[in-house]
């Protein structure tokens, strides 16, 4: 079984929740898997985002890994779909997710390395 270092843990929720973002976006650029690349992207980046957050949540309690996890892919989804032109930004939409960001970054400070994780290692 592979073994995630405790000061990883954070680092790799973060990236496994920057693929989520990548895998929910390639799901839609498959277009209900008919195209090819996308639909690659999406099963690779599924794939690694949730073995990440699989490993993150050693040593990060679940609920707080599984929220930091959805909460973070999601902002990053929406700001990837509106740079990309798939979607409009408008200042609540931004006050909104910069609200979900608050709260990950709450949940992190309140995160204390002696609590966290069911499988202490």
């Amino acid at each position: 079984m592979m073994r995630l270092p405790r000061s990883w843990a954070w680092p790799v929720l973060l990236v496994s929740a920057g693929l989520e973002a990548v895998w929910a976006n390639a799901l839609s650029a498959s277009n209900g898997f008919t195209h090819l690349p996308a639909t690659v992207v999406f099963l690779l980046t599924v794939v690694a985002s949730t073995v990440g957050l699989g490993l993150a949540m050693r040593h990060v309690r679940t609920g707080t890994a599984y929220a930091v996890w959805t909460s973070l892919g999601a902002v990053l989804t929406v700001t990837y779909s509106t740079l990309a032109g798939h979607e409009q930004m408008s200042w609540p939409k931004a006050l909104f997710l910069a609200g979900i960001i608050a709260c990950v970054v709450g949940l992190k400070r309140m995160d204390t390395h002696g609590e966290a994780g069911q499988n202490p290692a």
